[in-house]
This record gives structure tokens, sequence and C-alpha cells, in this order.
């Protein structure tokens, strides 16, 4: 059974840092992109960054590029972000879909975490 849970998120000042974590299970990375999401209340979901399987190539939306960087292991992908803005307050999901490459569309991801709250704030 494929599984993704995220956890990491917590509040944090201005300027501050946090690590994310998506744990996967029931899949190999290598044949799934990965894909970090936020959603804001009120807002879309936004597509933030995404990994490819078997390259393992990193991509970002403008919004987060430079502060945020993705990476992962043998079954977690990490979502590390510094220099955090009130902004980027918003509950972060992982989600994956199977093949090489990021779908263009985010509801192209066929299987989600149940997400992390992230809170920016002085």
């Amino acid at each position: 059974q494929l599984q993704l849970v995220e956890s990491g998120g917590s509040s944090v000042q201005p300027g501050g840092s946090l690590r994310l974590s998506c744990a996967t299970s029931g899949f190999t990375l290598d044949d799934y992109a990965i894909g970090w999401f936020r959603q804001a209340p009120g807002k879309e979901r936004e597509r933030i960054s995404c990994i490819s399987g078997k390259d393992a190539l990193p991509t970002y939306a403008d919004s987060v590029r430079g502060r945020f960087s993705i990476s992962r292991d043998k079954n977690t992908v990490y979502l590390q972000m510094n220099s955090l803005k009130p902004e980027d307050t918003a509950v972060y999901y992982c989600a994956a879909d199977v093949g090489d490459t990021c779908p263009a569309n985010v509801w192209g991801f066929g299987y989600w975490g149940q997400g992390t709250q992230v809170t920016v704030s002085s």
C-alpha cells in the first residue's frame, strides 16, 4: 500500500528555517516523481517543488527558488526551507505520481499525504 506521511511542520519566526520530511512506503522513489505543495487559507494549492524519479532532478516555483531545497534519500523526501517569510504560512503536502517526470498539473499527482502545518510569524 502506497503511503506518504509528512512531518516537521512547526511555528517559526520570519527568517528562520525548517526541514519537512515526507516518509514514503509501498513504492520505490526511483519510479515516482515527488512534489511538495502548499495551501494557505482561501488560496489554491500551489506546487512549490518537485523531484523527478529516476534522475532526481529538482524544480522550484519562483516564490521559493533560492530559499527552499528538495532532496531525497532511500525512502524519504525532504524540503529544506530557509529565510522563511510570513507568506510561507500554509499547510504543506507531499504527493507522488508514477513516472519519471513531474506532472504539470497540481492534481496530476495521484497519491497525497495528510499535510503538515507551517506557520511563520513574529
